[in-house]
């Protein structure tokens, strides 16, 4: 019990820093990209009465850290700086207020949030939906015309990024066939296209690791005994091959959520999905909105972190053997 409560500890404090890198990585990084959100946001015609009321109400005119470097050398700025007020107000739940629409970031993250889930789980599907009976195939008739096949698809999926096939599917099924629209989420089946143009590298890289599991889980001694026992070529590779070939399967995909959220910038760009990519490309990145890309940027790491759990928790329910240390 002991161990067990030092364990969840232990990943806790694992999952605070993380959260604690990223956050401050991203505003480091957003403070020294040379640019004045106020110029950007408030346009040039802007006077500059209306700059200064504009960086004094979100607090530009203060330092960005507890230390700054000037022409006296470096200077102690106590908590008055912009950092500080960013950490108080999270540690509150609140991520501060958009510059460009004085709106609560959280709520326009939320109002984008679920797109983005449902593109990732779509596109997990896709993969999935390939991947398994694919990989399974190439695996049970290695050197066949399916492992073949399987060999090309899965590298040209892993070689094509979704800059190049999500162009390329628009192009063929949305011009010339008219079976999609071209951009937008407003329909059910407006989310096909943008799910195979992320799921298309996934089912890749999964159906390769499914190929070589079920070759090397059907050279184990149970395999033979299973087959010794008379049991069905079909109950002995989807009962017993399938079963264990399926562990490190369910790593890969545990981490290619958090991919599948960080990729879906491209893909919600070209396809004009109205999801947090988006927001943050277009809103955030784009407008220079820092608040707002402090904001995504942490929900994508925290979504990313919360993934890797359930990763471990599955595992362990797959294979109690293990035990993660």
């Amino acid at each position: 019990m002991k161990y067990k409560f030092l364990n969840i500890a232990r990943q806790i404090g694992l999952m605070l820093l993380v959260i604690w890198t990223v956050v401050s990585l991203v505003t480091l990084l957003i403070e020294i990209v040379p640019g004045d959100p106020a110029t950007t946001i408030l346009g040039e015609t802007a006077t500059q009465e209306q700059i200064d009321g504009f960086r004094q109400k979100h607090g530009l005119d203060r330092p960005p850290f507890f230390f700054s470097y000037g022409d006296q050398g470096l200077k102690w700025n106590g908590m008055d700086n912009r950092y500080a007020d960013y950490w108080s107000g999270l540690l509150v739940g609140d991520l501060g207020i958009s510059m460009r629409t004085d709106r609560p970031v959280l709520g326009m993250i939320l109002e984008r949030y679920p797109s983005t889930i449902k593109l990732a789980i779509a596109s997990m599907l896709v993969a999935i939906g390939i991947a398994l009976p694919l990989g399974v195939l190439a695996g049970s008739r290695k050197n066949s015309l399916v492992d073949n096949f399987a060999s090309v698809f899965a590298l040209l999926g892993i070689s094509l990024p979704t800059f190049v096939i999500g162009p390329f599917l628009v192009y063929v099924f949305a011009v010339k066939l008219g079976w999609f629209s071209t951009t937008g989420s407003q329909y059910p089946e407006d989310i096909v296209l943008p799910a195979v143009t992320l799921g298309a590298a996934l089912s890749a890289i999964l159906t390769r690791m499914i190929r070589s599991s079920v070759i090397e889980e059907l050279g184990e001694d149970y395999v033979r005994t299973a087959r010794a026992k008379g049991l069905s070529e079909r109950v002995v590779l989807y009962k017993h091959v399938l079963k264990n070939g399926l562990i490190p399967v369910v790593t890969i995909l545990g981490l290619q959520l958090g991919v599948l959220l960080a990729g879906a910038i491209i893909t919600e760009r070209i396809f004009n999905w109205q999801g947090l990519g988006l927001l943050l490309l277009e809103d955030g990145i784009g407008k220079r909105d820092y608040r707002l890309v402090q904001g995504c940027v942490l929900v994508i790491s925290v979504t990313f972190i919360i993934a890797n759990s359930l990763t471990d928790f599955v595992y362990r329910k797959l294979d109690p053997r293990i035990r993660l240390g």
